[in-house]
Parts: structure tokens; C-alpha cells; sequence
């Protein structure tokens, strides 16, 4: 099998390096070094071809992401991995087709794991049409399963809520409101997460999911309590009440 050609792209100089020499030592052909996502996408326009994508995921100008949604406006996209300090991107990244997802500092072994996905055989490019449709598609998120991990739909989530640093998600299962443990220790992980889809904090320790409210009645004080859930209603803060109201058109 003949040597894999990439490009890697990655702001932190010194990561960038060892990167590369990982890659070398594990037998790859590192075909551009780069420091952002405009000067990948300049050196791949320039007629330059690869058999994969090494990409930071938040780097200045263009994160890895952005990187693979204008690449989804040419004819084909490389397979793509992802190299991040950052665990909380894992679901954008695998639902944009990554290959893999590696968190930094990189080890050698795994690294390996990675390039040996791509010596089992050839990993299908995606086209435009095919990419697009994935990058556009309804988040997810991990929650902790076991000693392993399960996907839960954002669209499923009523509410989060943060104790001692742990962050839980709350979605229903077999019949009722469950609470499943995320990876998140902070709510601004789980708005910075998901920016556009209207999470709203109705306490310091609580976010709502707005389209998830069955019903609301006010309380003492000007606040008001939302109900997600048969017998679960979340109470709001005063402060936050009358956005809420509107939000939901009352």
C-alpha cells in the first residue's frame, strides 16, 4: 500500500509539529503543514490533492468545521480527522462525516488506531450533496452509558441542569422523564455547544429547551414554573419570566 499523502492544519505551532513527525514516524506522506483554515482551503485550490485531512477543530479565521463546510461547495471532500483539546466537539464532528475524532496531547498509539481505518481499505470521499446534508442535520450530543457512551437528539432534550460540575440532560425514555450525565461541567459548554438553538438559562442551574414546553402558570413574585414533562414543571426566575413568555408567546 503506498504511503498516505495528507494536510494537516492546526494554529498551535507546536502541536502542528508534532503532528507531522507523528505522522511521518507512522509512515504517512505530509504533504502541507498549515497554520488556519483559509490557508488549507488556498493550498487545496491550487490544484493540490491529498487522501486525507488532519484539522484542528477551532482555529482563527476558519474552524475545522467551517474548513468542511466549504469544502462541501467543491466536488469532494477528503476524509477528514479531527485534532482537538476539546472533548464537547465530538458529535459535530462525527456528524460531519469525520473519519475520526483524536484528542490532543496525540499519543503515537492512537494515532495508529486512526491510520489503520484507512489500511483496512478506501474511505468513499463525500460530495457536495452528501456533506451539506450531514452539516445541516439535527444535533446531537453524548451522554454516558455504562462504560461507554449513547447519542441523545437535541430535539429530544427538555432541560439541563448543572450539580457540583457535572452537567445532565433530561430527555424522556421508556415512558418517563429520565436525567442522563453528560460530558459537560458547565451550561456555557452546553450554549456554546448548540449557539443557535434558543436554549434559554431560566435559573443559574438550569437551560431550557423553549419547544419543549407543554404548558406554563404563574407563581408568587412575577415568576412562572413551565411544565416539560407529566408531573415536571421547572420554575423560572422573575428575571427571566417575561423573555419566556414571549418566547413562547404569552
Amino acid at each position: 500500500m503506498n504511503a498516505l499523502r495528507v494536510a494537516l492544519a492546526d494554529d498551535e505551532p507546536l502541536a502542528r509539529a508534532r503532528l507531522g513527525r507523528l505522522l511521518r514516524e507512522a509512515g504517512c506522506e505530509v504533504a502541507a503543514e498549515l497554520p488556519d483554515g483559509p490557508s488549507l482551503l488556498t493550498w487545496l485550490k491550487e490544484g493540490h490533492e491529498v487522501d486525507a485531512l488532519f484539522l484542528d477543530i477551532l482555529m482563527p479565521g476558519l474552524s475545522g468545521l467551517e474548513v468542511m463546510a466549504e469544502l462541501a461547495d467543491g466536488h469532494e471532500c477528503p476524509p477528514v480527522v479531527f485534532v482537538t483539546g476539546f472533548s464537547e466537539h465530538a458529535v459535530r464532528a462525527f456528524e460531519a462525516a469525520a473519519v475520526d475524532y483524536i484528542l490532543k496531547p496525540i499519543s503515537a498509539e492512537r494515532l495508529e488506531k486512526t491510520l489503520a481505518r484507512f489500511r483496512q481499505g478506501p474511505i468513499r470521499r463525500r460530495n457536495a450533496g452528501e456533506l451539506k446534508s450531514i452539516l445541516s442535520g439535527q444535533p446531537r450530543f453524548p451522554v454516558k452509558a455504562g462504560e461507554g457512551h449513547v447519542f441523545l437528539d437535541l430535539k429530544r432534550t427538555t432541560h439541563f441542569e448543572v450539580e457540583e460540575e457535572v452537567v445532565f440532560a433530561y430527555a424522556p425514555a421508556q415512558g418517563q422523564l429520565q436525567r442522563f450525565r453528560t460530558d459537560w461541567t458547565t451550561l456555557a459548554e452546553v450554549e456554546e455547544a448548540f449557539p443557535s438553538a434558543g436554549l434559554i438559562r431560566i435559573q443559574r442551574h438550569l437551560l431550557l429547551r423553549p419547544e419543549a414546553v407543554l404548558g406554563l402558570r404563574p407563581l408568587d413574585g412575577g415568576r412562572a414554573a413551565v411544565r416539560v414533562a407529566e408531573g415536571v414543571d421547572l420554575e423560572v426566575s422573575r428575571s427571566v419570566t417575561p423573555k419566556v413568555k414571549e418566547i413562547l408567546g404569552l
